[in-house]
C-alpha cells in the first residue's frame, strides 16, 4: 500500500504511537539512571525487575546505547512522518508549521514530562522497563556493540575507563547525610545511634575519658584507716590502686573481693595488695573504634590513658564507649559529677571539667571540639592565662562568665545565649515594628 493512500487519521494515530515510544525511551532512561544503587541491590534479591535493572546498570554503556538507538530511530521516523502530514495538509507552509509544532510537542510530551515523572517514580517505571530492555539488548546487541566500540574508544581517549564500576563507596560524611535524610524510614533513636557509630572513628579516648583529677582511687601510702573507710564508702565497683600518686599505678581491685574480708574482719593491707589485678594502659589519641577492639581482644573493661611520657591523663571504660553509641544509661555516681543548671534568662551554669562534646550535646551548642576537650581548657586557651572569677569572655558568639575557680582552673562557668540568636530576634522585632 502506498503511503499516500493512508488516511490522515491513521497517520495521526501512528504519530501518536511513535510519541509514546519516544516518551518510553526518554522516561525509562531517566528512571534507570535515577535508581538508588544500594537500595537496588537489596531489592534485586526479591524483585525480578530490580534484578534485571542491576544487570543492565552493570554495563551502562550498553544500556545507554540501546536506549539512544531506539529513541533516535523513533524520533527520526516522527520527524519524517510529521513533515509528510504537514505537506499533505498545507504544502510548504504546512511543513514549516509542522516543524515548529513538532519541536514543541517532542519537548513537552516526549522529553520533559516523561523524564520528570520518571525521576519522581523511578522504581515503578524502571523495573517493568527492565524486562523490555533485557530483550531489546539481546536483539540489537550486534549493532549496540559496534556503536559502543567507537564511543568507548573516544571515552578512553579522554582518560575515562568505561568499564569502571559506577557504584562508588560512600565516605564518612556521605553516610551521615544518608542517615540524616532517611527521615521517617529510621526511628529517631536508631538514627541517633547510627550517627554516633559513624562519629566514633573521629572521637578519641581523650574526648570521653575521666580526667586524672577526677579519678577515684586508693593510694597505698595513705593511712590504713583512711583506706578502709574509702573502700567501704566507695560508689564504684573497681578502684585504681597507686602508690605515691596517680602516675605510679600498681593495679586495680574489684570491691567484691574485698567486702567479704571486711565482713569477716580479716581485711589487711596484704589482702588488698593480693587482690590487685594488673593495670591496663592505652595511649592518648586512640579512636574509640580501635579502643573497643582492644578491650575485646584483651578482655578488659577499663584502661588508664597515658601521654607520650607515660603520665596518666585519665581513665576510660567500656561503659563510656557504649554510652557514646546508645546515650547515657548508667546510674553510676560518676555520671552525676557535673551539674548543668539552666536559668530563666537562658543562661546555663556548667562545671568547668565538663567535656565540650557533652555540653554541645546537652545544650545544642556548636563549640569547637578539635582543640581543648573540656570547657575549662577552652576558656583557658582563649584567655592565654590563668582564669579568675568575674572575668567574661566571648567564644564563638557565646558570652561566658567565669563564676568560680579552683586550683587555677574554672570550677563554675556561666554560658549565656549566643549573640547571633539575640541579633536575629532583634531584627525580627524591628521588622515587625
Amino acid at each position: 500500500m502506498n503511503i499516500s493512500e493512508i488516511s490522515i487519521t491513521w497517520l495521526f494515530f501512528l504519530l501518536f504511537i511513535l510519541f509514546l515510544f519516544s516518551a518510553f525511551f526518554s522516561g525509562t532512561e531517566t528512571a534507570l539512571m535515577a535508581l538508588n544503587r544500594y537500595k537496588l541491590k537489596h531489592l534485586a534479591k526479591k524483585n525480578k525487575g530490580a534484578h534485571y535493572a542491576v544487570q543492565l546498570l552493570e554495563k551502562p554503556d550498553r544500556l545507554i546505547g540501546v536506549i539512544l538507538l531506539g529513541n533516535n530511530l523513533v524520533n527520526i521516523i516522527i520527524t519524517q512522518l510529521a513533515t509528510y502530514i504537514g505537506f499533505r495538509l498545507g504544502g510548504n507552509m504546512g511543513v514549516a508549521i509542522a516543524t515548529g509544532v513538532l519541536t514543541l510537542l517532542l519537548l513537552v510530551f516526549a522529553e520533559i514530562t516523561p523524564k520528570t515523572i520518571a525521576a519522581l517514580k523511578a522504581e515503578k517505571i524502571a523495573f517493568p522497563a527492565s524486562y523490555v530492555y533485557i530483550v531489546l539488548l539481546k536483539v540489537a546487541y550486534p549493532l549496540v556493540w559496534l556503536i559502543n566500540l567507537f564511543s568507548n574508544a573516544l571515552i578512553r581517549m579522554l582518560g575515562i575507563d568505561p568499564s569502571k564500576n559506577t557504584l562508588q563507596s560512600l565516605n564518612h560524611e556521605e553516610l551521615k547525610s544518608v542517615v540524616n535524610e532517611a527521615g521517617g524510614l529510621i526511628p529517631d533513636s536508631h538514627q541517633d545511634m547510627l550517627l554516633r557509630v559513624l562519629d566514633m572513628e573521629t572521637i578519641t579516648v581523650d574526648d570521653i575519658m575521666i580526667p586524672r583529677t577526677d579519678i577515684n582511687g586508693i593510694d597505698l601510702d595513705d593511712d590504713w584507716n583512711d583506706i578502709e573507710e574509702q573502700v567501704l564508702n566507695s560508689n564504684f565497683t573497681r578502684l585504681i590502686i597507686s602508690k605515691g600518686g596517680i602516675n605510679n599505678v600498681k593495679g586495680f581491685v574489684h570491691l567484691r573481693k574485698l567486702l567479704p574480708l571486711f565482713h569477716d574482719n580479716k581485711m589487711e593491707r596484704q589482702h588488698l595488695e593480693n587482690a590487685m589485678h594488673p593495670a591496663y594502659f592505652t595511649p592518648e589519641g586512640i579512636p574509640l573504634t580501635q579502643q573497643m577492639v582492644n578491650f575485646q581482644e584483651d578482655k578488659r573493661r577499663m584502661a588508664l590513658v597515658v601521654d607520650e611520657y607515660g603520665d596518666v591523663q585519665g581513665l576510660v571504660t567500656l561503659e563510656d564507649i557504649l554510652e557514646e553509641i546508645v546515650g547515657q544509661f548508667s546510674t553510676s555516681p560518676a555520671n552525676f559529677d557535673y551539674e548543668v543548671r539552666t536559668h530563666e534568662d537562658g543562661s546555663v551554669w556548667v562545671d568547668g571539667a565538663m567535656h565540650i562534646r557533652d555540653i554541645n550535646r546537652q545544650l545544642g551548642l556548636q563549640l569547637d571540639t578539635s582543640g581543648p576537650k573540656t570547657i575549662n581548657g577552652l576558656v583557658t586557651d582563649h584567655l592565654g592565662r590563668i582564669p579568675v572569677p568575674g572575668l567574661s569572655i566571648l567564644i564563638e558568639s557565646y558570652p561566658m562568665e567565669i563564676r568560680k575557680t579552683q586550683n587555677n582552673a574554672v570550677k563554675t562557668l556561666i554560658i549565656h545565649p549566643s549573640i547571633n540568636d539575640k541579633n536575629s530576634t532583634q531584627k525580627e522585632q524591628n521588622g515587625k515594628s
